[in-house]
């Protein structure tokens, strides 16, 4: 089966053999897949140098089962210039995404989720926002997102009162505040509004909690770059 050109990212590159390069890659309407690329000749310095993340990739890919085999491409615009947290942020994402998103599972949207988390990520200077509602937005579109404006018996979150997660049934009011989280935290998190301190520090906690089960027990070495500094 081949494709007509798709916009793509790199996620993740490793060597396949001498002359060939194993791909992760997000691709526009389709989602997560996996490729092989043939690096070789007098265009190799040229595709190595294209082959790098945080660039838009204008790709042609064939092949029937889970492994792709990259035919022709090209640059679309030059990768984004990603510096200090910004950089190990893109890092971040694109490891999140190698490991979270399911190879060869139909998933569109997750292209333009990535593709906008990571333009916003190029000029913020405050980047924990932008991580948190990437990884809610990609936790929702996965199948594992919490509502976070209703409790789990479909009543609307109060503000002032306090809730604990509970796993696969939801938030419910508790009288023990060191247990769970404010109202006014959940709901700042519905709107995906993590500018203050309260809310960014019990939302980071939520996020691992939710995600470790797509991660498994292996640590993220993108979470590495941010604790060595």
């Amino acid at each position: 089966m081949h494709s007509d050109f798709r916009q793509a990212y790199l996620l993740h590159r490793r060597p396949y053999s001498d002359s060939q390069l194993m791909l992760n890659m997000l691709v526009d309407g389709v989602g997560h897949l996996t490729m092989l690329a043939r690096i070789k000749g007098k265009q190799s310095l040229k595709h190595n140098a294209h082959l790098q993340p945080f660039g838009l990739l204008l790709s042609q890919y064939a092949g029937r089962y889970d492994l792709k085999y990259l035919n022709k491409f090209e640059l679309s615009s030059a990768p984004l210039q990603l510096t200090g947290k910004r950089l190990y942020c893109g890092f971040y994402l694109n490891e999140l995404s190698f490991r979270a998103v399911p190879c060869n599972e139909p998933l569109e949207g997750v292209f333009e989720l990535y593709q906008s988390h990571l333009s916003v990520l190029e000029n913020c200077d405050d980047v924990e926002p932008v991580l948190r509602s990437y990884e809610f937005q990609l936790l929702s579109m996965l199948g594992f997102g919490l509502e976070f404006d209703y409790d789990a018996h479909g009543e609307p979150i109060n503000p002032n009162y306090t809730y604990q997660y509970i796993k696969e049934l939801g938030f419910v009011r508790t009288d023990q505040p060191e247990l769970g989280f404010t109202g006014e935290v959940l709901l700042a998190m519905a709107e995906h509004d993590f500018a203050k301190s309260t809310v960014r520090r019990p939302a980071k906690y939520l996020s691992r909690y939710l995600l470790k089960p797509l991660l498994g027990h292996k640590a993220l070495k993108s979470r590495e770059l941010f604790l060595s500094r």
